[in-house]
C-alpha cells in the first residue's frame, strides 16, 4: 500500500520549506517499523500501548497526515481521482478531462480537477494538497520524476503526454514523432521545402514536437534547422500570431508552418492574412491537436487530429492497474497517435 518514502531532511524541497513527512520520517523517529506505524495511525489493537502512544508522539512532532490512499481508504468507499490541468481555458485540456470523467463515472469514481496554471509552484501545490484529499492523481507536469516524488507523498501518479520511456511513473503518451511524419510527409508532397515550426515548448528543452519536426526535416533533406522553429509567447490564438509574425520576419521564404497546436496555427493564419499571404497558396498551414475549431475557420484547418478522451480513458486504465497492484500498460497500449486530416489550409 504504501510508495517510497524519499529519504531526505524534511527541509529539503528546493524552495527551502519544510517537505510533508512521510511514514518512513515516523517509523525511523520512532524507532519502529512502517507496518507498526500503519496500525497505530489507524487505531488497530494489535499494538503495545506504550509502543502506539511513542508512534503518536513521533507523528504529532512532525505534523505527520496520512493521505487518503495510505489510510487504506481505497479499499472502500468511493475513490477520488484528482486531476491536475494546465490551463482550462484552452479547449483541448476539457476534451481529455471528459475523457477522464467518463472513465470515472463507469467506475463509479469521483474526478477533484486542478487547474495548474502551468505554474511549477502550483503543480506541487496541487500534489500536496491531492496527496491529501484523493487516491490517486492523473495529470500534466512539468516537475521532475524527483520533484514530483518528494511531494507526492506515496499516491498513485499517472503524468499525461509524458511517453512511457520519459519518466518512472506510469504515462500515458502522444505518438508525436508519427503524427509529425505523416504531417511533413504531407506537405513535402505538396511541394514544400521551406517548413518553418510554431512551438510551444521552452526552445532550451527541446519538446518531442520539435524534435520530430527536426527528425523530418533531415529526413526529407529540407533546408531547415532549428533556426526555422519559432517559441510562441503563449499556446493561444495571440501566441501563434506573435510567433508567425517573427517566423515570417525572418525567414519571409517560408512556404509552410506546423503549428504546435490547433489554437497556435489558427493564430498563424490570421498573421499571415494580414501580412498578405493567401492560405494555403502563399502559405500552407497545419495545426497539431484535431480541435473543433479548426472546422469552424476559413479556410478549414489540416490538423493531426489526437483522440483526447481516450487520453484521458487511458489515464483512468493506468489509475485501476496501479490500485489493482498490477503493471501499468507499457510500450503501444500506453500512447496516442496523431492522425492526420487534411482540409483546406494545407
Amino acid at each position: 500500500m504504501w510508495g517510497d518514502d524519499q529519504r531526505e531532511p524534511l527541509t529539503g524541497r528546493p524552495d527551502g520549506s519544510r517537505r510533508r513527512a512521510t511514514i518512513h520520517d515516523v517509523a525511523q523517529l520512532a524507532g519502529v517499523s512502517r507496518q507498526t506505524v500503519s496500525r497505530a495511525v489507524n487505531d488497530k489493537g494489535e499494538i503495545d500501548p506504550g509502543t502506539k502512544e511513542r508512534v503518536l508522539e513521533a507523528a504529532r512532532l512532525l505534523d505527520y497526515r496520512p493521505s487518503r490512499f495510505a489510510r487504506g481508504l481505497v479499499r472502500k468507499g468511493t475513490v477520488t481521482v484528482g486531476l491536475v490541468i494546465p490551463d482550462l481555458m484552452n479547449p483541448f485540456f476539457p476534451e481529455v478531462a471528459a475523457g477522464v470523467l467518463e472513465a470515472a463515472e463507469q467506475r463509479g469514481w469521483q474526478v477533484v480537477v486542478w487547474d495548474s496554471r502551468t505554474d511549477d509552484a502550483r503543480e506541487r501545490e496541487a500534489l500536496d494538497v491531492l496527496s491529501h484529499q484523493a487516491d490517486a492523481v492523473v495529470g500534466y507536469f512539468k516537475n521532475e520524476d524527483d520533484v514530483l516524488a518528494r511531494w507526492l507523498g506515496g499516491v498513485p501518479l499517472v503524468l499525461l503526454e509524458r511517453g512511457p520511456q520519459q519518466t518512472r511513473f506510469a504515462a500515458v503518451g502522444i505518438d508525436a514523432a508519427v503524427g509529425v511524419e505523416q504531417g511533413i510527409a504531407h506537405l513535402v508532397r505538396a511541394g514544400h521545402r521551406r517548413i518553418g515550426m510554431l512551438d510551444g515548448d521552452r526552445l532550451e528543452i527541446p519538446g518531442p514536437r520539435r524534435e520530430a519536426f527536426l527528425a523530418q526535416a533531415r529526413q526529407h533533406g529540407l533546408p531547415v534547422d532549428e533556426s526555422w522553429v519559432v517559441l510562441c509567447p503563449e499556446h493561444s490564438v495571440a501566441g501563434g500570431e506573435a510567433g508567425m509574425e517573427m517566423l515570417l520576419r525572418d525567414r519571409p521564404d517560408v512556404t509552410a508552418v506546423l503549428g504546435f497546436n490547433d489554437l497556435i496555427a489558427v493564430g498563424a493564419m490570421r498573421a499571415a492574412r494580414r501580412g498578405g499571404r493567401r492560405v494555403p497558396d502563399d502559405l500552407a498551414v497545419m495545426g497539431f491537436d484535431g480541435l473543433s475549431l479548426g472546422e469552424l475557420v476559413e479556410p478549414a484547418l489540416t490538423t493531426l487530429h489526437i483522440d483526447k478522451r481516450r487520453l484521458g480513458r487511458l489515464a483512468v486504465e493506468q489509475v485501476a492497474r496501479l490500485r489493482a497492484g498490477e503493471e501499468p500498460l507499457r510500450g503501444a497500449d500506453a500512447w496516442v497517435v496523431p492522425e492526420l486530416v487534411v482540409r483546406a489550409s494545407a
